[in-house]
């Protein structure tokens, strides 16, 4: 890989960006890559996990704080640029935040939609990378909300016709949905029983749907799975350090177990990866011919 190339994906909070596909973009930034995040929402909305982290200044500020937070965790996957669309964090339903008319799963779509389209029309990416169409396992409002607007962002990006003040029309190569695979949270239980530690993939883990039979892209991202503890723990208000389902497997151990990070190839415009057994997100597509433009300004 080289340059000419652009990865942008797509995350609801700040620590998503984290635990879903770090070591992918770590991969891809290290061979030169344009890596772009676009976080949907301020996660202001989100419990304060870490004990350590549960004081009044921390509560107080926690806009600013998980914006830090996120800068840092950026840092060490290697984004080349974060974007934030602006929202309010949702929250869950039937909680105060998620009554907010400024939050993410109540902001207009269409007008949410513009957002993401000017950002893929700007960083051109070949690429993107958001949330499935199938969230059983954990309906966060955001979460659905990032995959309703990505999919329409992917299509009308190259539309002239459609938001004409986002910039000059793109057209994406391929979408991806992140996926955690069955094989992966079964690959984790037994290495915990293994090695005579409480697993923390129990049955509410253990019996959600399994997505398995969609998955048609694996990404070995064993060279960089401490990228994605080190994000983790970049997140300090929302990671617990002694957290046992994220670090509870000694360093070591856990480079070895399944590691690689899997998606579904949910739209693609190349004839390579059309649903296969891929191990590239940039199989079959092609660079950009000129470099996309800087971000503006703040």
């Amino acid at each position: 890989m080289a340059e000419g190339f652009c990865l942008l994906t797509v995350h609801a909070h700040p620590d998503d960006e984290s635990s879903k596909g770090a070591g992918t973009v770590a991969r891809y930034a290290a061979t030169g890559v344009r890596t772009v995040l676009v976080c949907c929402t301020d996660g202001a909305a989100g419990d304060i996990l870490n004990p350590a982290m549960d004081r009044p200044e921390i509560k107080d500020d926690l806009p600013a704080v998980r914006a830090e937070e996120l800068r840092r965790a950026a840092q060490i996957i290697g984004y080349s640029e974060v974007v934030h669309l602006g929202y309010k964090d949702s929250g869950m339903p039937g909680t105060p935040c998620n009554d907010d008319p400024d939050c993410f799963a109540r902001a207009e779509l269409d007008e949410a939609v513009g957002r993401l389209v000017a950002v893929i029309r700007r960083t051109r990416p070949q690429v993107i990378v958001t949330y499935g169409d199938d969230q059983q396992g954990y309906p966060h409002p955001d979460h659905l909300r990032v995959h309703d607007v990505s999919v329409p962002a992917f299509e009308r990006a190259a539309d002239p016709e459609s938001y004409p003040e986002a910039g000059p029309p793109w057209q994406p190569q391929k979408l991806y949905y992140t996926a955690w695979s069955r094989a992966r949270m079964v690959a984790m239980h037994e290495k915990f029983l293994e090695l005579g530690l409480e697993s923390p993939f129990d049955d509410n883990w253990l019996s959600r749907p399994s997505q398995d039979d969609r998955i048609t892209t694996r990404i070995d991202v064993s060279e960089f799975m401490d990228v994605r503890r080190q994000a983790l723990l970049a997140h300090a208000s929302q990671i617990d350090p002694e957290s046992p389902f994220w670090f509870g497997l000694p360093a070591e151990t856990a480079r070895t177990v399944h590691p690689f990070e899997e998606y579904v190839l949910a739209r693609t415009l190349v004839p390579a990866g059309a649903g296969g057994d891929e191990d590239d997100l940039f199989a079959g597509c092609a660079p950009h011919r000129q470099a996309p433009a800087e971000a503006p300004v703040a």
